[in-house]
């Protein structure tokens, strides 16, 4: 018996006077400014310009866009078969961060290189935007009623409305807010990039809490993505996704393990040895 539960909005974009705003592509849009916002003030702690950031961003945000789509598309390619007018109709949701991590990590690293800035610094600086903008971007899955787990009674359980829900799943109400659990977990990854990374691992090598923030959020998506059960190309009898987290999780962990290697606490790899004379 549900006693609680958590509502589906009943429309999926938002209304100003005469102007139709998808709120999909608005919560992704809002996300992309507050991790603007947030590494651009990260790097200008830094020492760094924030207006490199900003310059960063004009470029990296849509190559990421372009990736995340990319991914999605060749990953779900049955999807689009027989449907090709569908691939850029970006407000029905389809995005594959890992296109958007790939795409936007490129063109941002070839844009502060570019400008002279300290690339190391940005990653660090990003490593805490990036996640925060995830958390955002995830609501608009919500707007979009996808993306949902396995039905379930708990009290924070999603109402899905039933030309929304999967078949073989009919009959079933609430579901398993992945979308939410996604945003709460990316937001627990920010936090610990910004307050514990510091404090836990003094001798990480500048740039290197990018890989943390990688990791973090594979160990998330991995569990939840186990909870999902929209639609999605299978390896192996598991989703793709999952073999992706796992494969990027162990990478960014052994990227973590270099940056901490032989490494002073002031970020510089101990390179020569005093020899007494």
């Amino acid at each position: 018996m549900i006693i609680a539960a958590l509502p589906s909005p009943s429309t999926n974009s938002i209304q100003i006077g005469a102007l139709e705003l998808r709120a999909y592509g608005l919560m992704i849009a809002l996300g992309a400014l507050l991790a603007v916002w947030i590494s651009s003030r990260r790097y200008e702690a830094a020492g760094g310009d924030p207006a490199i950031v900003h310059r960063m961003a004009t470029w990296a945000i849509p190559a990421g866009i372009v990736g995340a789509r990319l991914y999605h598309v060749a990953t779900d390619f049955n999807r689009f078969q027989d449907n090709w007018l569908e691939i850029p109709q970006l407000w029905k949701g389809g995005l594959g961060i890992w296109g958007a991590i790939a795409g936007g990590a490129l063109v941002a690293w070839w844009t502060v290189h570019r400008d002279g800035g300290d690339v190391a610094a940005v990653f660090d600086a990003t490593a805490v935007g990036i996640p925060v903008a995830q958390a955002v971007g995830r609501l608009g899955n919500w707007f979009n009623q996808e993306l949902f787990g396995q039905p379930t009674n708990v009290p924070w359980g999603l109402e899905i409305q039933p030309n929304k829900r999967p078949m073989g799943h009919i009959d079933s109400e609430t579901f398993h807010p992945t979308f939410l659990y996604e945003a709460l977990w990316n937001l627990g990854v920010a936090a610990f990039v910004a307050f514990a990374v510091p404090r836990l691992f003094p001798r990480l090598k500048k740039g290197y809490s990018w890989a943390v923030y990688v990791a973090g959020y594979t160990s998330g998506r991995l569990w939840i993505e186990l909870l999902r059960i929209d639609d999605a190309t299978k390896l192996f009898g598991a989703r793709i996704n999952v073999w992706t987290s796992l494969i990027v999780f162990v990478a960014a962990v052994l990227v973590v393990i270099k940056g901490l290697r032989n490494n002073h606490p002031d970020g510089h790899r101990k390179t020569t040895e005093s020899v007494p004379h």
